[in-house]
């Protein structure tokens, strides 16, 4: 459903069009100090209308906290965080109600939910809803202990894994009114030693649920991934090198046998092209009951791991703050 988590607990609800969308955290240590400034950093991250390739559709997204704060701090119990949706034109979506946009969830939403579900900018399948995942983000790190530090970076875009020409990249993409797809790679250091517990709910385990539920997020991996598929085992297995556990290489990205185990953890996300194009398509007409042209309008990136790539940084804290009580 729309609940994730066990110790850190998130309802997220909302659609891209609706009034507002939000997020309710439960299992939020008491005591811990949040204003909205905190999270200015990372929303402004996620945020459009500024990044070259990203959409020109450009929200506010100021955090309303409307439960679990008293003076400044955590009170325990659940934390809610609004967001208004004030930038929306939802008649550029009125041609796809029934025209399916190709790799979209509007054809399985519509048979799913009987043709109740919102279209407009995908509803609740929305990547707009990841403004509260990173909100509860910026919440699980605080929920970690002290010295773990987040690195993410894109590592590719569109194939080229030259940051120097990922600008270029856009550039042409747009030009065909296309989009293209990005690797994002979040390392984390600092991550202690035992977070995970085999066999359902291992570090990976968990890690990877939050990401697939990210928009667009196809593949996952850690550590050399599927490239350590094509390695022999001397290779790919990474010495012991003290008492703490420390490894002279780190094919395993930080986690053996699902439990974090002291070294830097490191997982890759890889996401798709943006499917709304510019571009005519030729797509299924519910109303003509023919595959017929769609020019899909409104306002989208060029690349969703730009802005993506917050994203996954929070979809990894979170699910590390799952393992705070463990």
């Amino acid at each position: 459903m729309n609940q994730f988590g066990h110790h850190f607990r998130l309802s997220i609800w909302g659609e891209s069009h609706g009034p507002m969308v939000g997020i309710t955290i439960d299992g939020v240590r008491p005591g811990i100090a949040l204003a909205e400034e905190d999270f200015a950093a990372d929303l402004a991250r996620r945020r459009g209308g500024s990044t070259p390739g990203a959409t020109p559709r450009r929200e506010p997204d100021i955090p309303q906290i409307v439960s679990g704060l008293y003076r400044g701090h955590t009170t325990g119990a659940p934390l809610t965080l609004l967001f208004a949706n004030t930038n929306t034109r939802s008649q550029d979506y009125a041609n796809v109600v029934r025209h399916f946009r190709p790799s979209h969830a509007d054809t399985v939403a519509y048979y799913k939910y009987g043709g109740f579900n919102d279209p407009r900018g995908g509803g609740h399948f929305s990547a707009r809803l990841t403004v509260a995942l990173v909100a509860a983000g910026v919440v699980a790190k605080k929920m970690l202990p002290e010295g773990v530090c987040f690195t993410t970076r894109l590592t590719e875009i569109g194939g080229c894994d030259d940051p120097q020409r990922f600008d270029e990249v856009l550039r042409h993409a747009a030009a065909e009114l296309d989009s293209v797809g990005g690797i994002v790679e979040c390392r984390v250091q600092g991550v202690p030693r035992g977070l995970g517990e085999p066999f359902f709910d291992s570090a990976e385990s968990m890690i990877a649920h939050l990401l697939f539920a990210v928009p667009a997020v196809k593949g996952v991996e850690f550590g050399s991934g599927f490239a350590g598929a094509r390695l022999r085992g001397s290779q790919n297995n990474d010495p012991v090198v003290d008492a703490a556990g420390t490894t002279s290489t780190n094919h395993a990205g930080g986690i053996n046998g699902g439990i974090t185990n002291g070294n830097e953890l490191v997982v890759r996300a890889a996401l798709k092209p943006t499917p709304s194009i510019a571009r005519e398509q030729m797509t299924y007409n519910l109303d003509t009951q023919r595959v017929e042209p769609l020019t899909i309008r409104g306002r989208h990136d060029t690349c969703v791991a730009l802005r993506g790539a917050v994203v996954v940084e929070a979809a990894v804290a979170i699910a590390l703050a799952n393992f705070h009580d463990a």
